[in-house]
């Protein structure tokens, strides 16, 4: 059985980097990761397209979830998520929780074999009430 996939999208690219090497190191290969970040000319910004192939990496039939810094990164996930169509859409998860922390618990989940949806009321977890 596959585990979900995690996807980290940030609007710096070098947050979404330390963020997937933290993944990596507390969590190792056992779940599908990618992140993206930027605007493309090496600003501040995120990128529809690019999200859509961290996706593409981080693919796995037991889902995606995506872990957003703001709000343009989660409105331009969602975008993403809906031009990737159905039915792959439906196995993908906008996780608008704090990307770090939610990016690790998420992932240290999924390495357990948790499923898409557990995946992400982990993350959310910790998000402030």
């Amino acid at each position: 059985m596959s585990n979900v996939g995690i996807v980290i999208v940030s609007h710096s690219p070098l947050v979404a980097e330390g963020t997937a090497d933290m993944v990596r190191q507390m969590v190792g290969d056992e779940v599908p990761l990618a992140w993206c970040g930027g605007n493309g000319h090496g600003g501040l910004g995120t990128n529809v397209e690019a999200i859509m192939g961290a996706i593409d990496r981080a693919w796995s039939e037991a889902g995606v979830a995506i872990l957003v810094d703001l709000g343009g990164a989660e409105t331009n996930s969602e975008m993403a998520v809906e031009m990737i169509g159905e039915p792959r859409s439906q196995k993908i998860i906008v996780c608008n929780a704090p990307i770090v922390e939610g990016a690790v618990m998420a992932a240290t989940e999924a390495s357990g074999g948790a499923s898409l949806r557990e995946v992400v009321a982990t993350a959310h977890e910790l998000s402030p009430s």
